[in-house]
């Protein structure tokens, strides 16, 4: 677990993921979410997206473990997060989530983040806030 006092404001971390046709199909049997633009290549071809797209959710999962793993870390309580989904991501797409800490409320012990997902060719593809709770 996390002391607050070692964290400070611009302070941020990162995670990269490739996001495969298994992690579609099993996030797609886990929430419901059989849409067709995440599993049917016919149709999805002939939709807005043009293609197979991954689950929005599924990559804002990226900034979930990001936060969990490394920045504030394990142990720590995601109190808020908010998302935009600015473009599609693919399956195979490797994408970079990265977290920058730009407030710390020592006295409630909580840290709110911009998080952002990021593509191999440097596009924002979703961006949000997110609010920790850091627990010692």
């Amino acid at each position: 677990m996390s002391d607050i006092k070692k964290f400070y404001v611009g302070q941020s971390d990162e995670l990269i993921k490739e996001f495969t046709l298994e992690d579609v199909e099993t996030y797609a049997r886990l929430t419901g979410d059989y849409n067709y633009v995440h599993m049917d290549e016919v149709k999805a071809t002939k939709s807005y997206f043009k293609g197979r797209i991954v689950h929005g959710q599924l990559v804002g999962g990226l900034i979930s473990a990001l936060l969990g793993t490394k920045l504030p870390g394990e142990g720590n309580i995601y109190l808020k997060q908010s998302f935009e989904f600015l473009k599609p991501v693919r399956i195979g797409d490797i994408i970079k989530a990265k977290a920058t800490i730009i407030e710390i409320n020592e006295d409630k012990k909580v840290i709110v983040l911009d998080t952002f997902c990021i593509n191999v060719l440097n596009e924002v593809v979703l961006q949000g806030k997110a609010k920790v709770l850091v627990l010692r």
